[in-house]
């Protein structure tokens, strides 16, 4: 099997630059002052900069693919840098595979299973630090199918369908074990959101839906005057938190201590079914799609503030790269599409990757795209496959995995 290599002329360049920024970079890094040059020299000797104990540090990124059965249970993680499959505790009934980057979070009946799936990746700003570890099995959290888990470095919070939230300590489940640091008084709607060490929530107070910001104890510290309708979905950005709203979104930000809340709204009326709920994009990319209704997709870029619908036909998946990077749409005919986000053309298109019909359903197990900074993934549980997508080079297929369970359930860590 090939092994990928991650490394476009592009990112090699830019590995080049991060490489000579890391050097540069290692006092202010390792939380020295710099005064004393002796003794930051000393610190690093001691500790190599960026060392994670239990890990191994890579200079290219360290993908790895969570894959599950809910039917069967079975649950595996794919390396897409080495081909190699692992094996995991077995998972029935989930309806959802969520990740923060490093944990996937599979949502059942009786629980959600935490997977610590080994990859990784520590962004500075102006440098980036990839690693990877052993595959984990961490255990149970007490929240079941419709749970929202959401995490930064620090904190992972989960919230239940009650609208009842538990903070865990994240650097805990880093070492596999599950232990929780505090629970915020109130009821939430929605997810709970880690952003810039406090906790982004909405509550409803005096007949609407209010935005509060919360320490990492959960006590109510600022309330930005803003309110958002049925809020449903959240992506973090490099501009901000990006907040779903009836009427469009709020990006929310930190800015010299405090938080401010800027409308994005669509600029027309939008049908309840065709409204953003869910989104996705490339971790950290400031454009995100969501579907809108059965048939078009929605483009949010955040740094423009604008809205762009795409008419793509029956949609079961969409996704980007974001940056003037096609949008991505898996149709019902089993095909990815791409498209050109400000014309609405299409662009590309692949043979039928998805074996079988009936997709595009609404049970939430539809095949998904996943984007990194290179390829994009695309799972077909029939047939037992994931494919990688080349999405800068007329979304050729560069490689195929065949698996032994039904992948129905796909995320990407490690980016």
């Amino acid at each position: 099997m090939t092994v990928r290599r991650n490394v476009t002329p592009r990112a090699s360049a830019a590995l080049v630059l991060t490489t000579l920024l890391t050097a540069s970079l290692l006092t202010s890094c390792s939380g020295e002052s710099g005064n004393d040059s002796r003794s930051a020299a000393s610190s690093a000797s001691a500790t190599p900069h960026g060392y994670v104990e239990g890990a191994q540090e890579a200079a290219e990124q360290q993908s790895r693919l969570l894959l599950n059965d809910p039917v069967g249970g079975d649950s595996r993680v794919l390396d897409l840098v080495t081909g190699k499959v692992h094996k995991t505790a077995r998972v029935e009934g989930a309806v959802r595979l969520g990740t923060d980057g490093r944990f996937g979070y599979l949502h059942a009946s009786g629980g959600t299973h935490v997977l610590d799936s080994g990859a990784w990746m520590v962004d500075h700003g102006d440098h980036v630090h990839y690693y990877s570890a052993a595959v984990r099995d961490v255990g149970e959290l007490p929240a079941g199918r419709q749970a929202q888990v959401r995490s930064d470095v620090v904190v992972t919070a989960v919230t239940d369908e009650d609208g009842q939230t538990v903070l865990y300590d994240r650097r805990k489940l880093e070492r596999g074990k599950i232990v929780s640091s505090g629970t915020p008084a109130g009821v939430h709607t929605g997810a709970v959101v880690p952003y810039e060490e406090h906790l982004l929530a909405f509550v409803e107070e005096g007949g609407s839906t209010k935005l509060v910001v919360l320490d990492r104890k959960g006590k109510r510290v600022a309330s930005p005057d803003v309110e958002c309708e049925e809020p449903r979905g959240d992506a973090v950005t490099r501009r901000g938190v990006v907040l779903g709203c009836a009427d469009g979104a709020l990006l929310v930000r930190a800015q010299d201590g405090a938080f401010t809340a800027d409308r994005i709204p669509y600029g027309e009326d939008v049908p309840t079914k065709e409204r953003a709920v869910s989104f996705r994009q490339r971790p950290g990319s400031d454009t995100l799609t969501a579907p809108a209704g059965d048939e078009a997709v929605w483009v949010l870029d955040v740094s423009k503030r604008t809205w762009t619908r795409v008419d793509t036909g029956p949609v079961v998946a969409a996704n980007t790269a974001g940056e003037g990077s096609a949008l991505l749409v898996l149709e019902t005919d089993g095909s990815l599409h791409g498209y050109d986000i400000a014309t609405g053309k299409r662009t590309a298109r692949t043979k039928p990757l998805l074996t079988g019909e009936g997709w595009g359903g609404t049970d939430g197990r539809n095949p998904v795209i996943e984007v990194d900074r290179s390829r994009a993934y695309v799972n077909d549980p029939e047939g037992k496959k994931v494919f990688e997508i080349d999405y800068n080079d007329d979304l050729r297929v560069a490689r195929s995995f065949g698996l032994d369970i039904e992948p129905v359930l796909m995320a990407e860590t490690g980016r």
